[in-house]
């Protein structure tokens, strides 16, 4: 393939991979785990790494290949990160911590010809510019030196085992953003565990690593290094450079003499000046942090898919909860549980009892005509067997939403997100919501009057008849009411006879006026009137629950959507290193 060839399937490549990578981090920027479930923690400092890696270097490395190889120099409190990058430089850059831990802002030195790569669209693009020292942890000093070599830039890092969680974040995010990781340590603190996690994901990612074994005693040098390589072998580092510093004099200015960091200088120069070792350092490096993000990647959509597993446990809890509240307030709304008690007790005033259950059970064909003369002048009556059925009905709607409440708070105590979301409801769940008896009260009230208007609608040509007027839009409507209770006859034991037997009266009313085909049609809509509020009710309760879930936003297509982008960005790369050319050339 000729040499334009190549270099416009390169540029295809390139664009593919960064159209990806684009996606990618589209996808892991939507991507919330906001349930608390074991480990979510760490997942959650993992997607924000991933994306702030996206960010800082993987998408801007990809856009600029030729941009000058990024050293960053970190690792553990009080290894001379400083002293070192200023002896490197040959001046007082960057401000060693006298004072741990030391708060400032990272330090970028770069010759000044490569001004131009470092502008706040390109690397780290969320760390501000600025020329002098700062204390603000959220900016990147630039400092020009034109004793760096062109083609290369220094950072100097924040310690990475940090008693201070922002400049440990930060040292993490630099470090991620680094072509090329200068990891200090010194003699005292090379076998110290935090910095060895730090080389453990380098390894892992397949990052380009220098080790600089500093302030190191001239006689313990041998045996220190012996055993700290050793440690690089074993962990996988063993082809990473090692260096060794020699403890000794510091200068008025800060500065390590010449001779002491001239190996590591001296490397430096060389690896800027030779391009194709640069760009090796850079593809070695960019591939690896490409290849990881991608299998992270599924790591995390196995997090958000365990959040959606969890989201659909704790909806399933508050749904079987309060669906069976719903199903015991309508069942015991017809099944004659209501037609006990005061409401019993006032309809039976109404219609008297004795002589008209009596005639009730003999089929005396008298029975209409004492019915009407039993409840005429009843109208105080009528209003009283309003009143006890609008009791009974508040009591069992409340009683059936504490129940729920009760069983929806089981069910989410049971389950460590559903915990959390608790202690974080600012309410107690456990109880039914402090306004549902006002609303209960009102929705009572509203079916009420649905029955009047049904009752008043289809008795519209009726109206003069010698019954209706007798029995009375309220007669009827409390006739209806109890009718309604009796739909299932559910009524068992000793009051099963007196309950079963108003209620056919009531029936026997209704139909001496209406006929029994309205009746029918009277008794089902009320039953849907009443279910309907009976509904809204209890999904005013529900909600408190599932307005904590929708909060949420767990998304149940969030992890084929990131397994899918991280899917693409592997076949670019795939395809890229089958045609033997690296996707980001």
């Amino acid at each position: 393939m000729s040499h334009l060839g190549s270099e416009r399937e390169s540029t295809v490549e390139s664009a593919q991979m960064l159209t990806s990578l684009v996606r990618l981090r589209g996808a892991l920027q939507q991507a919330t785990l906001p349930l608390e479930l074991p480990g979510v923690g760490e997942r959650r400092t993992q997607l924000r790494e991933m994306v702030d890696q996206l960010e800082d270097y993987v998408i801007p490395r990809v856009m600029t290949l030729d941009a000058p190889l990024l050293a960053v120099v970190g690792g553990s409190t009080g290894a001379g990160k400083s002293t070192l990058v200023n002896s490197l430089v040959g001046s007082r850059v960057t401000q060693p911590g006298v004072l741990r831990p030391t708060t400032r802002s990272p330090v970028l030195v770069h010759n000044p010809a490569d001004a131009g790569w470092f502008g706040q669209d390109r690397l780290l693009p969320d760390l501000h510019r600025v020329s002098q020292p700062t204390n603000d942890p959220g900016a990147l000093q630039l400092v020009p030196a034109h004793t760096v070599p062109e083609g290369l830039a220094i950072l100097d890092a924040p310690d990475v085992d940090s008693v201070e969680k922002s400049n440990r974040a930060l040292a993490t995010q630099l470090l991620a953003a680094a072509d090329l990781w200068i990891f200090v340590t010194s003699a005292a603190r090379y076998a110290d565990q935090v910095p060895w996690e730090f080389l453990r994901h380098a390894s892992e990612r397949s990052a380009a690593v220098a080790i600089v074994l500093d302030r190191t005693p001239l006689e313990a040098a041998d045996t220190v290094a012996a055993h700290l390589a050793r440690m690089l072998a074993s962990r996988g580092l063993k082809d990473s450079p090692l260096f060794i510093v020699i403890e000794g004099p510091i200068d008025h200015e800060g500065l390590l003499p010449a001779d002491a960091v001239s190996h590591i200088s001296g490397w430096l120069v060389e690896l800027a000046a030779d391009a194709e070792a640069r760009a090796a350092v850079v593809k070695q490096t960019l591939e690896g942090a490409i290849r990881t993000l991608t299998r992270r990647t599924h790591d995390v959509a196995d997090a958000v898919a365990e959040q959606v597993s969890a989201e659909a446990r704790l909806r399933e809890g508050v749904e079987r909860a309060y669906d069976r509240a719903v199903d015991d307030i309508v069942a015991a709304s017809a099944d004659g549980t209501l037609l006990r008690g005061e409401v019993l007790a006032r309809w039976q005033e109404f219609v008297g009892t004795g002589e008209l259950l009596k005639g009730l059970e003999t089929k005396v064909g008298w029975l209409r005509d004492r019915l009407v003369n039993a409840i005429k002048g009843k109208p105080h009556e009528a209003e009283r067997v309003t009143v006890a059925v609008e009791s009974g009905l508040q009591t069992l709607i409340i009683e059936q939403a504490e129940a729920a409440a009760e069983r929806a708070e089981a069910s989410w105590q049971s389950l460590a997100p559903g915990q959390a979301l608790l202690a974080g409801a600012g309410e107690d769940l456990g109880r039914a919501s402090r306004d549902l008896r006002r609303r209960t009260e009102r929705a009572v009230r509203d079916w009420q009057d649905d029955v009047l208007d049904m009752v008043r609608t289809e008795g519209a040509d009726k109206r003069s008849t010698a019954r209706f007027l007798a029995y009375g839009v309220n007669g009827l409507s409390v006739a209806l009411m109890v009718v309604v209770f009796s739909h299932t006859g559910g009524v068992t034991g000793a009051e099963a006879g007196i309950a079963g037997g108003s209620a056919a009266l009531g029936q026997k009313l209704l139909e001496a006026v209406f006929g029994d085909q309205a009746v029918r049609g009277l008794a089902e809509r009320a039953r849907r009137s009443l279910a309907i509020r009976v509904q809204e009710l209890v999904a005013g309760e529900r909600a408190r629950y599932v307005d904590l879930l929708d909060a949420a936003a767990v998304d149940p297509a969030m992890p084929d959507r990131l397994r899918d982008a991280a899917r693409r960005v592997d076949d670019v790369r795939y395809q890229s290193l089958r045609g033997g050319e690296p996707h980001s050339h």
